[in-house]
């Protein structure tokens, strides 16, 4: 069989939600590679598709990290089309052919990424986005976008859902690494994902270095994708939370710091793990009450 594409599937613990990314795979109109790349997972996950012969199948015997298990999942795959997929991720009928229609129709185009919405049909927030720069970030930490309409230059929202859905694919600065659709001779010219980042990031670094070396980064709208956005990382928040948090002064470290002075930087990394040192806290407290039954964690 001639595959279309090839999908490379991250999972960590996603329980019924893997199987279900695979069936939104199997029953499209296109042939699909499916390889999944699991992170030593401890769940019941693996054993609802231990006997699919369509499902190539790699157990990590530890976690790796998302970057590296993107890289592993590349390094197998046979296709000229690499689609990075979470597994909480399952595409509406036609979504997959919409997406890889639109990247194959523009030559400068490397990536392309889905409308990702909520079960109830209501949009996220990462689909589409500007790269957020830390004084961006500044903004947003502390609701300073409140004032975007009166000053939109300097309060912009990196943030672009609350924005009228475009009609046809649009460039954007960066889309998310939950559905994230290349090609492969744009990767051989970027590079592979930056496995110095563990969770969190690594595809806002990935979109930065496609646009530095001049590819067009494409959301398209028609491409509807329901992401259970968080789905696979609740049970260890704060583990995650620290590596987001990690991840944030990775690449602000690595794209901004020449760009702005260094007792700015060094304010930045002051509110990242200020952030990080709240959410750990709230976190913490919340679990501390539910263990002794006085709530349940929200």
């Amino acid at each position: 069989m001639t595959f279309s594409l090839s999908a490379i599937i991250i999972n960590y613990n996603s329980g019924n939600m893997l199987c279900n990314c695979i069936e939104s795979l199997s029953t499209s109109p296109l042939p699909v590679e499916i390889i999944v790349i699991d992170n030593a997972s401890v769940d019941e996950s693996l054993k609802q598709i231990e006997g699919l012969s369509a499902v190539t199948l790699v157990r990590n015997a530890v976690n790796t990290g998302f970057a590296s298990a993107c890289n592993q999942g590349a390094a197998l795959a046979t296709t000229d089309y690499l689609l990075f997929l979470n597994p909480d991720c399952c595409f509406e009928r036609g979504a997959l052919a919409e997406l890889l229609a639109a990247l194959k129709a523009e030559d400068k185009a490397g990536m392309a990424g889905g409308l990702l919405i909520n079960p109830d049909g209501s949009e996220q927030g990462g689909a589409r986005r500007a790269v957020p720069t830390p004084w961006r970030s500044f903004v947003r930490a502390f609701g300073l976008n409140y004032f975007d309409k009166r000053w939109p230059k300097l309060f912009f929202d990196f943030y672009l859902h609350k924005q009228p859905l475009p009609e046809s694919p649009t460039e954007v600065e960066a889309i998310s690494g939950a559905c994230m659709l290349v090609k492969r001779k744009a990767v051989a010219d970027v590079g592979l994902w930056d496995e110095g980042y563990f969770l969190h990031c690594e595809d806002l670094d990935w979109c930065m270095r496609f646009r530095q070396k001049g590819w067009r980064i494409l959301f398209v709208p028609s491409a509807r994708v329901i992401h259970a956005q968080g789905a696979c990382s609740r049970s260890r928040p704060i583990f995650v939370e620290w590596h987001k948090h990690k991840g944030m002064m990775r690449f602000y470290l690595k794209f901004f710091r020449h760009q702005y002075p260094g007792i700015l930087m060094w304010l930045v990394a002051l509110g990242v793990w200020f952030r990080f040192g709240l959410i750990a806290a709230y976190r913490s407290f919340k679990n501390v009450e539910r263990r002794l039954g006085f709530g349940s964690e929200t």
